[in-house]
């Protein structure tokens, strides 16, 4: 019997619309493999916090109902499982973001993400782990435990999206949401061998998706093919009234681009490599699997070039002054006097004494230190300095794209400098983990798109196993479709010559 949970998202519906196989038994089968490796944070997996067991099986009979009936199934992807990552309100489960602070909390809405999955009939299998308030680069900032990487329990998935990227490579699920401030959707993709997509700043609504930086997040797409990651696009994006920085603008033909870019002809196609994204810094493994990469794109008839984004070397820094300063500004909400956590104090404790004590015990680490950072940076006499001059060097990265666009269709590089590293190994250092952005940051900050695709398979300084890497491919605002015409290409002719998809080589979870 063929097992579901290694189907992709287009095989399983296409099965479930055929009624080969049922929703509920899709649904089940998928329950059944996180009963199996999930775990805890001590054994398992661990990349879900919450499990819907019977929401996703009541979902699943409506859209078993429905085509047995013979209606038309509410999307491409109706009854297909998807696990959702904990920063997006549900109105069925609990929403934490990864934090002490907001425990157990249940939204009283859902977020316009939440909304059109559930219209699309997609069955949402729970709630996935993740960086607290999506400040992190390795999932190790969760208040509810670390999420282990399917290739091998003692590395990190990324983040600060790594539970939703965990339950891909550990066929828990065959699509997952995400959310990128600085690459928290391609960066555990590259790192678990799965696919995540960085929509147009705008694309998706960010409507019920909790704050971090607001100027730079974005929900998206992850999956284990393009193909997949484009079906799912279509149904998360389009124009929404509720959120005021949403674009009234046609979703790009994604899944017509993909389907176009699996026949494999790049021929007439620039492909811009970034000068500035490479070199040092970037393991010896990286940077060959990034070589090798190049020379299937060539193959297929793209013509590579090279491009200079001269500013990009300042995107760091000016990323970690924006993003800071806008975290100081969002987690003001968080003062224990409407929802959430509140740590009492003595009864002649004040209303500020209460809300530093909740804050004290709420926030994390690292959620404290962006605070911090950030509240320095806005202040009087300062703001000028480093608020101000970060968004200087944000005008200028988005001039360097308009520029290199002008050259090239898309533009590529590495999706991270390294492969997966162990557990523990940066937690302790901020900038040695912030410097695993460094290749995905410059997206964020001008508001383009970019994905990234499984490359091939590196081992890192310390040897051991051999841990999956990623190409980035980044594309002009609202220019999806070629982005997703080259990924598939890619995708195809790496699986031929590498003798089938990179996913299948992940350790059977013991």
């Amino acid at each position: 019997m063929t097992d579901l949970t290694r189907l992709t998202a287009a095989e399983l519906a296409a099965g479930i619309h055929s009624r080969e196989v049922s929703a509920v038994e899709v649904a089940q089968a998928h329950l059944d493999r996180i009963a199996e490796v999930d775990g805890d944070a001590g054994r398992g997996v661990h990349a879900f916090l919450h499990v819907a067991a019977d929401a996703a099986l009541a979902s699943a009979a409506l859209v078993d109902e429905a085509i047995g009936a013979g209606s038309a199934p509410a999307s491409p992807l109706a009854g297909v499982p998807l696990a959702l990552k904990d920063v997006f309100t549900t109105i069925d489960m609990p929403t934490t973001a990864g934090s002490k602070i907001l425990e157990g909390w249940r939204p009283p809405y859902d977020a316009t993400v939440t909304a059109r999955l559930r219209a699309a009939g997609i069955t949402i299998l729970g709630k996935t782990n993740m960086d607290e308030f999506a400040m992190g680069s390795s999932t190790e900032h969760s208040a509810y435990g670390v999420t282990r990487n399917p290739w091998d329990g003692t590395r990190v998935p990324g983040g600060s999206g790594g539970g939703s990227a965990s339950a891909l490579a550990a066929f828990e699920a065959p699509l997952s949401v995400g959310t990128d401030t600085g690459g928290s959707i391609r960066q555990p993709a590259a790192f678990t061998g799965t696919v995540g997509v960085k929509p147009t700043y705008g694309g998706v609504s960010r409507y019920g998706l909790i704050a971090c930086a607001s100027s730079l997040d974005q929900g998206g797409p992850c999956a284990r093919t393009v193909l997949d990651a484009a079906l799912l696009h279509e149904v998360l994006a389009g124009y929404d009234p509720l959120d005021s920085t949403s674009i009234d603008a046609a979703v790009p033909a994604v899944v017509e681009a993909a389907r176009a870019g699996a026949s494999g002809d790049l021929a007439g196609l620039k492909v811009g490599v970034v000068r500035e994204l490479g070199g040092e810094g970037y393991q010896p493994g990286v940077r060959a699997s990034f070589d090798a990469a190049l020379q299937l794109l060539e193959k297929l008839g793209a013509e590579i070039v090279e491009v200079s984004c001269p500013h990009f070397e300042y995107g760091l820094a000016a990323y970690y002054l924006i993003l800071p300063s806008e975290v100081s500004s969002n987690l003001a909400r968080f003062d224990a006097m409407r929802y959430g956590l509140r740590v009492q104090v003595a009864d002649t404790g004040s209303a500020e004494e209460v809300m530093a004590a909740t804050r004290e015990a709420g926030f994390g680490a690292e959620v404290k230190r962006r605070i911090m950072l950030g509240t320095y940076a806005l202040s009087s006499g300062y703001y000028d300095a480093y608020y101000g001059q970060a968004q200087k060097v944000r005008t200028l990265i988005s001039r360097d794209f308009a520029a290199a666009f002008e050259r090239a269709d898309v533009l590529v590089s590495p999706t991270a400098p390294t492969t997966a590293f162990p557990i523990g190994d940066k937690v302790d250092d901020p900038l040695a983990m912030y410097l695993n952005d460094l290749a995905t940051i410059p997206t964020n900050l001008a508001g383009t798109a970019a994905m990234s695709v499984p490359s091939g398979l590196a081992r890192d300084q310390h040897g051991g196993v051999e841990l999956p890497v990623g190409l980035q491919i980044m594309a002009p605002a609202l220019g999806e479709a070629v982005m997703y015409r080259v990924g598939a290409a890619f995708e195809a002719v790496r699986d031929a010559e590498q003798d089938g998809p990179l996913i299948r080589r992940v350790r059977e979870w013991s």
